[in-house]
Formats: structure tokens, sequence, C-alpha cells
């Protein structure tokens, strides 16, 4: 018994080891694709309220996977966005699958078990699953799918029952499925092994399998219906008749097999094949599936019924999804690497046990297996190098698949973000050239043209993607964005209250609505969309700010204040809330603090006009005219039509007795701004100073007509007149 321990101990940590090797480059990954819709940018991942909301709402998350979305909970809030630690568990989790398979194919007396858990770490067919963040999904139900299955092994093949394995048995099949329910193969799984290890199924095996058909039959159904109701996939790409599944079913067994035999290339969107009944070589995958298992089946008394077992294991876990559902990720490609997680436990350990079986004594089994896991290990090593950002992986993609049009938008995207726009624009064009109905490509060539500045080609493409898919919410946002730059707020409006018809959360919707309603001085509505915003998006930095804006209007200046500081928080390099803060502590009358926030808008915007002014404002109120002359002079180097800042250079000239060079800088704040009470009454107040009494007094004038209501204005004026 201690050896046995010792031999398992070093076993799993042989496999262990090797699998952190073969997946280093993956430690140094990023996130890629979804991995920013499920975690980087997953709100539900920020709160308690979010994870009990991925437990009792079925569509908070693009499938019901809760117990998979709490490992992206708990992992967010030990290392936030970063990577290296979701890497980490993935790898980690896949290592120790490896080990199950060992111990469940050492339980079963497969020959080679351990040869072929080894083969399972380091096979690069499982980087996609592993490297992939997303795809804790596959390495996290595979781990509660294999625990299941050893559990109810344990109770089935002692004496006397355990009924506790059971229970144990099926709380792990729960969790697998909550996890990902393509682990719904497992009672499947259980009576293929009972039927190999025994002469037959018994009634009593059937009715100790029963409850887990039904709990995995009800959550697949579940998933079928949220995959084709919630995530839509549903549509021309999705109908095919009976026989056309049937040809893509019998094909995905092969391409699969012949994936583990020879694993190259490896795509990680592969080429979406034709289906066509009409054509005869098509009809050959399904046929030689058939006929491989007849063979099998026939030959199980020679061969043993291991083989047909390993065989219907893998046809069970690869073909019945394309044969009978519908999953969004067939609008790509009918296969992808990461679908056979599982069922390549079924064709390893066949592989395993025919190695053991044909290299008898240790020393040839190591000869040939040591230099079969070394290759498997190198091309687990390179392909995981692909993954280790969006912009490697995409390459990749277009390289390997040249037709493959989501590839083309999403290196686009990555394009984008780099602010390599043109590059980008060819991406998008390829995409269009090679599915012209793609209204998301439409959409985003739209963005890129927005960010060139070509404003009406953008609308023209905006426009496009709405005619293809007239409820894309982001659509109709972006399309009242450029609007808006066109001078034309109303059809703006009226696109952002579409998009929040279609998506009533849209937070950014809400958010340039309510920037539009600011601007038209509806100021209350504004302040209700900036609230929806942060409902749907608290960490909205921009929300935060523009509230902050909106409320400063309305006089609720701490709330104001409030939210400054908020949008600062989220983001601290954020030079526009600096500013703003400033302005309403000056307000306040905490002009030091006031200071201080200027002072860090322009450490991180050394040109920002705004705060050059408004920090030589404040300077100017705490006596120091040179710093304030100096600000607002570099103000009016950067923004020379300035009105603010030649009229607060004038306020600090004045008082160091430059009137003349102030009254300059009033009459030029007033040809940019005519209506300017302020600049008005103080160059009323130097004219007068001057002796230029007429001259006061139609400034004085000129303030009142502007606001009626200015009281130094008044008093001046009262008194020059008594005086004439």
């Amino acid at each position: 018994m201690k050896n046995a321990w010792i031999n398992l101990v070093r076993g799993a940590g042989l496999i262990i080891l090797l699998t952190l090797l073969a997946y280093l480059p993956a430690l140094r990954g990023g996130f890629i694709w979804d991995d920013h819709n499920n975690i980087t940018d997953n709100q539900l991942l920020r709160t308690w309220a979010g994870l009990e909301k991925t437990w009792t709402d079925t569509q908070a998350s693009f499938q019901y996977y809760p117990l998979s979305y709490t490992g992206f909970w708990v992992e967010y809030n030990l290392w936030g966005t970063h990577a290296v630690g979701y890497h980490v568990v993935n790898v980690l989790l896949h290592a120790l699958n490896a080990v199950l398979i060992g111990l469940l194919l050492s339980r079963l007396g497969v020959p080679g078990a351990w040869l072929a858990a080894l083969l399972f770490a380091v096979h690069p067919v499982h980087v996609e699953s592993v490297a992939w963040i997303t795809e804790l999904k596959n390495v996290l139900s595979g781990f509660f799918f294999l625990s299941a299955l050893l559990a109810f092994l344990r109770f089935h093949q002692q004496a006397e029952r355990r009924w506790w394995f059971y229970a144990l048995s099926l709380l792990l099949f729960v969790c697998a499925l909550l996890s990902k329910t393509s682990t719904v193969a497992l009672p499947g799984a259980i009576l293929l092994v009972i039927w190999w290890k025994q002469e037959r199924v018994k009634e009593r095996d059937l009715l100790h399998v029963l409850p887990f058909f039904l709990i995995g039959g009800a959550l697949a159904l579940q998933t079928v219906w949220l995959e084709k109701h919630y995530v839509r996939a549903e549509g021309p790409e999705w109908q095919l008749s009976l026989v056309e599944r049937w040809l893509v079913a019998g094909r995905v067994v092969w391409f699969a097999a012949g994936k583990f035999i020879w694993p190259n290339p490896l795509i990680f969107v592969y080429p979406r094949w034709r289906v066509d009944t009409g054509v005869w070589w098509q009809y050959l995958f399904p046929l030689a599936t058939v006929c491989v298992l007849m063979i099998l089946w026939f030959l199980r008394k020679r061969l043993g019924k291991g083989p047909l077992t390993a065989a219907l294991f893998f046809v069970g876990t690869t073909a019945p999804v394309p044969a009978a559902f519908d999953l969004y990720y067939m609008r790509y490609s009918y296969v992808a690497d990461h679908f056979y997680y599982l069922a390549s436990i079924g064709f390893i350990a066949l592989a395993g046990t025919i190695l053991s079986k044909a290299l008898l004594t240790k020393e040839s089994l190591f000869a040939v297996a040591l230099p079969i896991v070394a290759v498997l290990s190198a091309l687990s090593w390179e392909h995981c190098i692909v993954f280790r950002n969006e912009q490697t992986l995409w390459r990749d993609t277009v390289t390997k698949n040249p037709n493959a049009w989501m590839a083309h938008y999403n290196l686009g995207n990555c394009l984008s973000q780099a602010g390599r726009i043109q590059e980008a624009i060819l991406h998008y064009e390829q995409a269009l050239r090679i599915k012209p109905d793609y209204a998301e490509a439409r959409y985003n060539l739209g963005n890129a043209f927005w960010e060139t500045g070509r404003i009406q080609e953008a609308i023209a493409y905006y426009e496009q993607a709405l005619r293809l898919k007239p409820d894309s919410a982001e659509a109709h946002n972006n399309m009242g964005v450029a609007l808006v730059r066109l001078g034309k707020a109303q059809e703006a409006i009226g696109h952002w209250e579409q998009s929040l018809r279609i998506k009533p959360g849209f937070a950014e919707a809400h958010h340039n609505l309510g920037v539009a309603l600011m601007q038209l001085g509806r100021v209350q509505e504004a302040i209700g969309h900036y609230q929806q915003a942060l409902r749907s998006k608290p960490d909205y930095a921009e929300a935060h700010n523009n509230l902050g804006a909106a409320l400063m209007q309305v006089g609720k200046l701490d709330d104001a204040i409030r939210h400054y500081e908020r949008a600062l928080r989220i983001k601290p390099d954020d030079a526009e809330a600096h500013n703003n803060l400033g302005n309403i502590l000056l307000q306040s009358g905490r002009i030091a603090d006031a200071i201080g926030h200027y002072e860090q808008a322009l450490r991180i915007k050394p040109d920002d006009a705004e705060a050059h002014n408004n920090l030589g404002a404040a300077l100017g109120q705490v006596g120091k005219l040179e710093d304030a002359i100096g600000h607002c002079e570099q103000a009016l180097r950067i923004k020379p039509n300035y009105a603010e800042a030649h009229y607060n250079l004038g306020v600090a000239l004045v008082r160091l007795s430059r009137t003349p060079e102030a009254i300059e800088h009033w009459e030029q704040a007033l040809r940019i701004k005519p209506n300017y009470a302020e600049a008005h009454y103080n160059l009323g107040v130097a004219l007068e100073q001057a002796g230029k009494v007429q001259e006061a007094i139609g400034h004085y004038e000129q303030a009142l007509r502007i606001n009626p209501d200015f009281a130094g204005a008044q008093n001046r004026l009262a008194r020059l007149r008594a005086a004439q």
C-alpha cells in the first residue's frame, strides 16, 4: 500500500511538472476575445449582488454556468485584471484533471493508464481549453465530471454500497453541469463503464443512473433554450436538415480523431465546411464511423470490450452536439479544439492501451513514449504562444484560415484599439468581402472612419449596419455620437432613445443622451440618464464626472464633489475630472485643494488650456499674480481665442497696476465673446478709473443687458448717473 501511494505521488508529480513546463508560455498570456465580456468588463464580478445574480438569473451571463462564473468572481476579487492568476488556475486544473484520469483508468484496469494521463496533460489540442481564460468552464467542469465518475465507481464497485459516495457523485455531477453542461454525458459514460466491466447493465444500475439523466437532461434543455433564444443561435446559418446534421456529426468525429493523431495545423477558428447532401464523399464520414463501431462490436470477444467502450465514449461525446443542437459558435465553424476536452479521454485512453500492449517492456515503452511526450509538449508550448494576446491569436488565425471573416473582424478591432486605424480598416473590409451581410463589421468600419474624422462615411456605414441589423443598440448609439458631431442633436437623441428601447440598461447610450440633454439645457433629464448609466455600470468614470457637472449646475455641490472624487478613484489619470473637481472646490472656497487638482490635471495633460486658465484664476485669488499671469498666457498660447483666459489675465494684470494691458485683454475677450457680462463690468471699472466715464457707462449698461441682476454694475451705473 505504501509503495502504491509513493508511485501515485510520483506519477502525479511528474504529470503536474510536465504540464507546467508545456504550458509555461500560457502563463505570460493576456485576455483574449470573450475574456473581456466574461471577466474584465463583467460588472457581475465586482459585487456580492453580482455574485447573487449569477446564481438567481439564468440570463445574467451568456450561459447559465453559475459555478464557472463564481470561479471568475473569486479570481477577479483575488487578482483583478492581472491575467497570470487566471492562467495559473487553468493550468493547475488541467494538470489535476490529468491526474484524475490516471486514477480513473488505473481503477478500471486500463493498460497504460498513466501514460494516457500524461498524453492528455501535454496534448496540444487541449491548449485552447487551458490557455484561453474563458475556458475555465472546460477545465473546471472536467474536474467535477471526473471526480463524479470516480465517486460513482467507488459506490458501484464495493460489495457493501456506501450511499454517501453515491450522494457525493450526484453532487459533483450537478457541479459539473453548473460549470458547463457538456458534462451531461456522464450518466451515459457510467452505463458504458458498467456494461464494459460486467456482463450486462442491471435494472438497479439504471435506477441508480436515472437521477443523473433527469438532472442532466433538464439543465441541457435549459442550455439549448438559452443558446437559441438568448445567445441567438438561430437563423439561416443554423438551419440544417436531419441528413445535413448527420453528415456534419460524422465528419466532426473524424476531424477530432485526426487532430489527436496529427495535431497540425491547430487553428482557433477552423474553416466552416459547406455541407451538401448531393456530394457523395460527405456520406463517407458517418458511414465510416458506423462501420468502425460495428467492427469493434463484432471483435469484442477477441479484443475485449475496452476498445469499443473507448470508441463509443469518444463518438458519444463528440457527435451528438452538432447532430442535435445549435450552438452560436457554429456560425463560425462546426469544430473547435475546446469542444473535445472530455471526448479526448476515450481516444487517448485507447492510444495509451495500444502503446503499452504493443511495447511489452518498460524499456521499450519508455523509448517510444518519451519522444511522443516530448513532441506533444513542444507543440503545446508553441501553440500557447499563439494565445499570448489578441493580435497574435487573430493573426495566426487569418494566416491559417484566410476566409475566417470573424478573425479579420476581431483583428480589425485589436488594431483599432492599438491606434492602427488604417490597418484595421483593411481587415474590416476583408471581412465584408468574405461576408457582405456582416452588420458588426460595417458598424466597426464606421467606428474606424469616425476615428479618422471621416464622419459622413462613418454615418453611411452605421446606416448600412442598421439596415442589416435594425436592433443593434450599439449602432444606434454611435450613430447618435456621429450626428451630434454634425450638429444634428435632435436626430442623435432619437437614435439614443431607440438604442435604449432595444437595450434599456445600455450605460453608454444613457451617458451620451445625458450629455446631449445637458447641451440643450435639460439638466434634470440629463441627471436621470447619468444615474441610469451608473446603475448599469457603477465604475463608469465619465458618467460620474458628467453627473458631477450636472449636479454642480443645480447647486448640489456636495453631491457633485462626491461624484468627481468617485470618478478619480476609478480613473486617477482623468485630467478633465481633476479640472472639474478643482472648479467646484474653488467655488466652495477650498482654493488650496482646487489648486492641487488643477496642477494634477496639468501633470496628466500639460496642454490643457482650461486647466491652465483655471489654475491662473485660483493663483490670482491667493495673490500669486506672476504665476497666475504665466498660466493664463500659457492657456492663450494653446488656445488663442479663449475669452475666459483673456479675462482672467486682465484681472491679474490690473492687480499689478498694468491697467492698459488688462484693458486690451478684456477688449479681446469681448471680441471673442460679446455677451461676457463680467468682462464688460471689469472693463467699465478700468475705463472709469482712467476717466473715460461715458465708455464705462456703456459697458455697465451692456453688462446689465446681459445680466439684469448684476449688482456691481447696477451700483456703479447708478452712482455715475447721479453724478451727471
